[in-house]
């Protein structure tokens, strides 16, 4: 037990059991209308040392044997014993100090039985609530810590699996962006150059988010319009962006690169299949209590839906790891050539 542990339990040892003491000779006064004489002082501070060091004795042996550690149903049968003893060793101290310091003769057998017994049920009254208020506190100690070392735990977890995404996410990106301005680098010079203005735009925007469990919508937009100013240098006129966004939407958090993502995704399933290219409109507005997101995409679904690509995976992990079961992503087609992406982000109502 750490020193300050130690220190509590002293104070609260002999605190507890001079209080015992004061209440003894108070009732005692009280009941018998007896006067404070030598004799009860004595005999109270006998009885409060006795049961001192036959507690301090019992408290030894449940650390040493681990007695807090096992679950309550084999704890309790070596408790009960050890009340027992622990009665047991505070009256026989009693009688020993009471005979040392000759505040009682000295006993005959039938007597010492008598008292002993009477002195363990006397004890028994003490030892109890002792017990009782020894094991609740260091049960809610115990469990108060383990509940600590719990949310510690899945706070680590989560720290991980953010930047486990994360990790992913950046790489995933970066290797997309390369191979347009890849595309560029012999078609068009002057455009690979204004692309890589614009992918070094997006790796800084990105970088920073890094830093961040969480970013404002308006950032994460900005990102994207980059990323769609550098797809549209290589779709040109088969790329089309519209945008309806609600300006309150723009200081709501959202996972970083989270939109980014989901706009790469339409544009790599979406638009680079289609002989026409087709539009992206990303819609941001309130839903009840929710922050609602958008993507829209000229395209269909493949057979599996196309929701166990990294992409779309991560973005349903980050929403569950940072906003709980409240949060939804869902991917669906609509019309017949039109892919919807919806994201439903609790709001904080209490901002």
């Amino acid at each position: 037990m750490p020193k300050s542990g130690s220190k509590y339990y002293w104070w609260c040892q002999l605190g507890g059991w001079a209080f015992l003491a004061l209440v003894i000779i108070l009732s005692t006064i009280t009941s018998f209308e007896q006067q404070v004489t030598d004799r009860l002082i004595y005999n109270t501070l006998i009885v409060a040392t006795a049961g001192l060091v036959s507690t301090h004795i019992f408290r030894e042996v449940i650390r040493q044997w681990g007695w807090m550690q096992l679950p309550i149903e084999k704890a309790l049968p070596k408790f009960l014993i050890g009340i027992l003893v622990t009665c047991i060793v505070g009256s026989l101290i009693r009688i020993l100090l009471g005979d040392v310091l000759h505040i009682v003769s000295s006993l005959k057998k039938s007597e010492f039985t008598g008292r002993m017994v009477a002195m363990t049920a006397e004890y028994g009254l003490m030892i109890i609530p002792w017990t009782l208020i020894y094991y609740v506190y260091h049960y809610i100690d115990k469990y108060s810590k383990q509940q600590l070392d719990t949310l510690k735990l899945e706070a680590l977890v989560k720290e991980l699996e953010l930047k486990t995404i994360k990790a992913h996410i950046n790489p995933h990106f970066i290797f997309n962006a390369l191979n347009s301005i890849r595309a560029l680098i012999d078609e068009n010079p002057v455009r690979a150059r204004t692309a890589v203005t614009e992918l070094s735009n997006i790796l800084r925007s990105s970088m920073q988010a890094e830093k961040l469990e969480t970013v404002t919508f308006e950032k994460e937009l900005n990102i994207v319009k980059d990323y769609l100013a550098l797809e549209h240098i290589r779709f040109e006129d088969r790329l089309q962006v519209e945008y309806e966004i609600d300006e309150d939407t723009l200081d709501q958090p959202i996972p970083p690169m989270m939109l980014q993502t989901l706009v790469e995704n339409a544009i790599k399933h979406g638009i680079s299949r289609q002989v026409d290219g087709g539009k992206v409109k990303i819609i941001s507005d309130f839903r009840e209590n929710y922050h609602e997101l958008v993507i829209l995409n000229t395209g269909v679904l493949n057979g599996n839906r196309n929701k166990d690509g990294f992409g779309l995976a991560s973005t349903q992990n980050r929403l569950q790891i940072l906003f709980g079961q409240k949060a939804n992503f869902d991917i669906r087609e609509v019309n017949g050539n039109t892919v919807e992406a919806r994201v439903l982000i609790p709001v904080d109502l209490t901002k």
